[in-house]
């Protein structure tokens, strides 16, 4: 029983990932068919980044709805799509990210093919700000003013991995009206999983515009990991330990994985939990 406990708490993180996976794309005819499936709960958005045209999907992604929405936005407000991602932030923040997010599951796979890794440094934590740049221009100006969904369209390596490759293998049809477009989002796929498997979720840290929209919502998050100050020594075995390009625990790119907390030698990384007064960041140095 202890080891069972003992393996649990080892790989709880991994177990949600996959369980959110599943229940994302748990329409397991729409791959057989080439079928999107377009059912009653179609119009609830998952949490993570999950491609509405997924043959498998159940639900619809945050972002392409986001898009969608902003599209209309000059007839309508979008206040749905806003509710939902306040929502989602305000309650989880970028735990979506770390638990909750298959494509976050994909790269972390990924990451473990045995390749030399690109340790981060002071270049990767720049090049984490990409990703707010490509918020604004992909998600919000380009639907806005072009009228299409720029990150969909243009870059997004879900929705070619989840939908547009799995539909083209499963109907022949398609085949035929294949383009410049889709070669180039099959290359940007290409390029995003090989420098995953060099470089530890890249994606996620530095060209995910969903992660850029949570982490403005970490540190006032209703879940998530912080710091014990009256604990904390300030010694930043966390930060040592996190791949992300985090400058303190809980701050807009920690994915809350927890691994901070299985290394802190004072034991002062604890969950937040809602109705408890959280004790924030202490001593930490901030990153170099």
């Amino acid at each position: 029983m202890a080891k069972a406990k003992d393996h649990f708490r080892k790989y709880a993180r991994r177990y949600t990932q996959l369980i959110a996976a599943v229940l994302y794309n748990c329409h397991l005819t729409g791959f057989a068919n080439a079928e999107i499936y377009k059912g009653p709960v179609k119009g609830i958005c998952a949490p993570g980044l999950n491609c509405y045209s997924c043959p498998g999907a159940v639900l619809s992604c945050p972002l392409g709805s986001l898009q969608n929405a902003l599209q209309r936005s000059a007839r309508s407000f979008p206040w749905y799509m806003i509710g939902t991602l306040l929502l989602f932030g305000l309650f989880l923040g970028r735990v979506i990210c770390g638990f909750l997010c298959p494509f976050g599951l994909i790269q972390e796979l990924l990451a473990k093919i045995p390749l030399p890794k690109i340790k981060k440094n002071r270049v990767t934590k720049a090049l984490s700000y990409l990703k707010y740049v490509i918020l604004v221009g992909f998600v919000i100006v380009i639907p806005i003013v072009k009228l299409a969904p720029g990150f969909c369209k243009y870059i997004c390596p879900a929705g070619t991995l989840e939908a547009g490759i799995p539909l083209v293998i499963a109907d022949p049809k398609l085949q035929d009206s294949l383009g410049a477009l889709f070669s180039w989002k099959v290359f940007v796929l290409v390029a995003i999983v090989l420098l995953c498997t060099v470089c530890y979720r890249a994606f996620c840290r530095f060209l995910c515009p969903l992660g850029a929209i949570y982490s403005f919502f970490n540190p006032i998050a209703f879940f998530g990991i912080s710091v014990d100050k009256d604990k904390c020594t300030g010694c930043n075995a966390c930060i040592r330990v996190c791949k992300m390009d985090v400058s303190h625990v809980g701050d807009h790119e920690c994915i809350h994985c927890g691994e901070c907390k299985k290394i802190c030698p004072e034991d002062a990384i604890y969950w937040k939990r809602p109705g408890l007064n959280a004790k924030t960041t202490g001593r930490q140095r901030p990153a170099k």
